[in-house]
C-alpha cells in the first residue's frame, strides 16, 4: 500500500520503504517538513539560476569552462541521487540536512537541482551561447515565481498547475525576456514556454523551461 503525501497542490505517492517508520527512524516526518510554499526552495532556485547566468556570461559561454563545471556538478548530484535512492539512511540525512530546500517527490525521484544542471548544461551545449542568460533566468524568476502563486492564490485549475500561476510565468517570463529579444519575440517565447511549463507531460520543469526558451528565441533569431 502506498501513502500519499501532500505537497501545496500536489498530492505525490511516495513507495512505503521510503515513508514508513519502520524503527523510529524518522524518514516520513523528515519528508512531511518539506510541504508547503518553501520560500527557501525558491530563493535558492533564484539565487543559483542568477549566479549561474552570470558567471556564464562573464566567462563566456563559448568557453569549455562552464561546460566542464556543469558536467562535473552533474555527475556529482547524479551520484548522490544514486546513492540516496538506495540507501534509506542516506535520504533520510539528506531530507534532514535539506529540510528548507528539498521537496516530498524527491523522496523517490531525482531531485531538483540534478534536474536544473541538466537543463542548464543541455543549454549550454546545444544551443548558442547568445540565449543561455535569458533562457536560465526565465528559469530563475519565472519558474518560481509561478510555483509561489500557484500554491497561495491558485483557485482554477490548468494542467498541472493553475491559470493564475501561468499567469505569473507569463508576466515575469516576458519581463525578463524584453531586454535580451524584443516585445514581441518576447511575448511569443513566455506563451510557448508557459503553456509547455504547465502540461503534464512528465518532465522534470528545469529541464524543459530552460531548453524551451533557448529554442524559441533560437528560432525566432532573438537573442
Amino acid at each position: 500500500m502506498r501513502q500519499s503525501i501532500r505537497a501545496g497542490g500536489g498530492v505525490f505517492r511516495v513507495s512505503p520503504r521510503h515513508t514508513k517508520d519502520a524503527g523510529g527512524d524518522g524518514f516520513s516526518r523528515a519528508v512531511r517538513r518539506t510541504e508547503g510554499v518553501q520560500p527557501w526552495r525558491r530563493v535558492f532556485h533564484m539565487l543559483g539560476g542568477v549566479a549561474m547566468a552570470a558567471a556564464v556570461h562573464l566567462v563566456g559561454p563559448g568557453s569549455v569552462v562552464p561546460v566542464a563545471a556543469l558536467a562535473g556538478a552533474l555527475a556529482a548530484a547524479l551520484a548522490l541521487d544514486w546513492i540516496r535512492l538506495r540507501s534509506r539512511a542516506a535520504n533520510r540525512r539528506f531530507f534532514r540536512f535539506f529540510s528548507a530546500l528539498a521537496s516530498p517527490r524527491e523522496a523517490r525521484k531525482l531531485a531538483s537541482s540534478t534536474w536544473f544542471l541538466l537543463g542548464a548544461l543541455t543549454v549550454l551545449v546545444v544551443t548558442p551561447g547568445s540565449v543561455f542568460v535569458p533562457a536560465m533566468l526565465v528559469l530563475a524568476l519565472a519558474d518560481p515565481s509561478a510555483s509561489v502563486v500557484g500554491r497561495l492564490w491558485g483557485r482554477h485549475k490548468l494542467g498541472k498547475g493553475s491559470w493564475e500561476g501561468t499567469a505569473a510565468f507569463f508576466v515575469v517570463a516576458t519581463a525578463v525576456l524584453v531586454p535580451f529579444a524584443g516585445l514581441q519575440a518576447a511575448l511569443i517565447a513566455a506563451v510557448a514556454v508557459a503553456v509547455l511549463e504547465v502540461m503534464p507531460i512528465g518532465i522534470d520543469d528545469n529541464l524543459t523551461v530552460p531548453l524551451a526558451t533557448a529554442l524559441v528565441l533560437w528560432l525566432l533569431g532573438a537573442a
